[in-house]
């Protein structure tokens, strides 16, 4: 599995382990955490959690099941980059009730998405060579 891979379902686990903490002290006192905490926990929990994983085990998996490689690797590392830089920003915005870096990080994270799903449509073809016909 490629280093980056890996590195998305690490990251996506951290993410997962963070917007959990992070609601168990909301819940101990809802005042302690500054920012806008419950949008913060479900963008770490769905972007962070989920999208990272489904874009390691994507990236991993998908081309294997057409029987191709993978499209480009270089969209896959500024994908992983956007993604990776796209999620903090939207949280730091958040935390200062600062609507252009939660703009700029949204931006940055649709732009991830974007690449992502044209990677995976250039790699999974209509017939893969390991259909018979």
């Amino acid at each position: 599995m490629h280093r980056r891979n890996r590195l998305y379902v690490a990251i996506g686990l951290g993410y997962g382990l963070l917007g959990g903490l992070l609601m168990l002290l909301r819940l101990v006192d809802p005042q302690l955490l500054p920012g806008n905490v419950l949008r913060i926990h479900g963008h770490m929990m769905l972007l962070g959690f989920v999208l990272m994983t489904i874009y390691g085990v994507g990236l991993h998996v998908i081309p294997r099941f057409g029987g191709y490689p993978l499209r480009s690797e270089r969209v896959a590392t500024v994908q992983f980059w956007l993604a990776n830089a796209g999620l903090p920003l939207m949280v730091a915005g958040w935390l200062v009730y600062d609507n252009r870096l939660v703009a700029l990080g949204g931006a940055f994270t649709v732009g991830a998405m974007a690449l992502f799903g044209i990677n995976m449509l250039l790699t999974v073809r209509w017939r893969s060579p390991l259909d018979r016909s």
